[in-house]
């Protein structure tokens, strides 16, 4: 915790992006293109901060200044920040982002205007043509499956794979992330759902009035593992099932939560007023816990259905949980979040929240980002209030012509939240299309 608290000491806002650029980002741009929009996902990768707006345009920015390395020549002249944008046609409007480390590229999920936008379109991009300014030095992924609404694609980054579903004729496939040749495939329209854990899958089959079919499946070769029906109360919907590991979590309306072993099929069941079903879920895979959203709050339960954590100091922006929003950290060991200010932050006024740094066992809040301190002349941020609170001045941080916006303003309405492990640099998105770096 106190390695933690000294790793996110003094972070404080250092660099500002626009990723707007009025004239489109190629000739015959679509229109709505030119429009400044919010942004909805950053990913980061190799130096490299890739911003995707609700318009669709997606652009990539450099954390390295123009001039310092000979690899990045072609920055933008005006900004000298950024790289290109990775629409590499007029038409083409980002959905999804997703980085594949197993060959260092980045993926992106597109619709047309060419074909209505009905079609999911992958692409794979390489971070060094990115790097160089050529995002249309990537190639096609998956181009032999009808991926129209509502089929999907999900990259399952745990166990390495790809799984595409073609809804047009009910077939699942899975990929090898590494190199994209496809393993296996499901065939079957009674298939409703698919849950994914290390090493399994979990197929949810359509529901009988009594009993819903259940599948597990070796997640390498599809081969069956386990096949059962669980049991269910006639006549009321089923909130949620979700796998995890040999666990199973099953939640209908107004009953208790049950968690059942697979294996052996003990059963340990949760009352529905202590547990009431959540907006989201995280699993904690090393950590054996998973966390829950709801109303603002989020809490960590263990398998044996025990409360663990309630964090303290840690209400939620966003009343419905985006995981866009939110970091947990490779350890699994910390949480970082945008949250509901301070009431007695002079400087938010209700319209600017904070970035909470939060441990996940302990549910102690060990840094937060706000908007004002108690000396906002000082030349250092310093600790106050609980935890390690990092506080920012909102005057002193205007000296740089970079930065158009005060600290106040960089954290209304934050849409979008990345934190980069190996720059220890937090990156936050806004509904004006603005990227801001945090960092000591």
């Amino acid at each position: 915790m106190s390695d933690a608290q000294e790793r996110f000491r003094n972070i404080r806002l250092q660099e500002e992006y626009d990723t707007h650029d009025p004239k489109g980002h190629c000739t015959m741009v679509l229109p709505f293109l030119r429009k400044r929009s919010k942004i909805i996902e950053i990913v980061a990768a190799r130096d490299i901060v890739f911003a995707l707006a609700q318009s669709g345009v997606c652009a990539a920015l450099s954390r390295v200044r123009r001039g310092v390395y000979k690899e990045f020549p072609y920055l933008d002249a005006e900004t000298n920040q950024r790289i290109c944008f990775l629409n590499v046609s007029p038409d083409e409007v980002i959905r999804s982002l997703f980085y594949n480390k197993n060959n260092d590229s980045l993926i992106t999920v597109s619709v047309y205007a060419s074909d209505n936008f009905s079609s999911l379109k992958c692409r794979s991009t390489r971070i060094e043509y990115i790097r160089r300014g050529k995002p249309d030095a990537g190639f096609a992924l998956f181009e032999s499956e009808s991926l129209k609404w509502p089929g999907f694609v999900e990259f399952d980054d745990v166990n390495g794979k790809v799984i595409t579903y073609s809804a047009q004729d009910s077939i699942y496939k899975v990929f090898d992330l590494k190199n994209y040749t496809m393993l296996y495939s499901i065939s079957d329209k009674h298939v409703q759902e698919i849950k994914i854990s290390p090493g399994i899958m979990l197929l949810i089959f359509t529901k009988a009035s009594d009993h819903v079919p259940l599948k597990i499946l070796s997640i390498e070769d599809g081969t069956v593992l386990k096949s059962f029906n669980h049991l269910l109360h006639r006549n009321k919907k089923v909130d949620f099932i979700e796998q995890f590991n040999e666990k199973l979590l099953v939640k209908q309306e107004n009953e208790n939560l049950q968690i059942l072993d697979v294996y052996n099929f003990g059963l340990t069941e949760v009352s529905r007023t202590e547990f009431m079903t959540p907006s989201a879920f995280i699993f904690l895979y090393e950590n054996q816990l998973f966390l829950t959203f709801r109303n603002r709050t989020v809490a960590v339960w263990n398998f044996r259905g025990e409360l663990v954590t309630l964090f303290e100091d840690h209400l939620l922006w966003h009343p419905d949980c985006n995981t866009n929003n939110i970091y947990i950290t490779s350890d699994r060991d910390l949480i970082i979040s945008y949250c509901k200010a301070d009431s007695d932050d002079p400087l938010s006024e209700g319209s600017a929240g904070s970035i909470n740094v939060s441990n996940i066992l302990s549910g102690k809040c060990l840094a937060k980002i706000r908007a004002s301190n108690s000396n906002p002349m000082e030349n250092e941020c310093s600790c106050s209030g609980k935890g390690c609170s990092i506080s920012c001045s909102s005057k002193k941080q205007t000296h740089s012509s970079r930065i158009r916006c005060t600290v106040a303003e960089a954290l209304e309405d934050i849409t979008a939240l990345f934190y980069d492990e190996e720059r220890n640099e937090i990156y936050t998105g806004n509904r004006h299309g603005l990227v801001h770096v945090w960092s000591n």
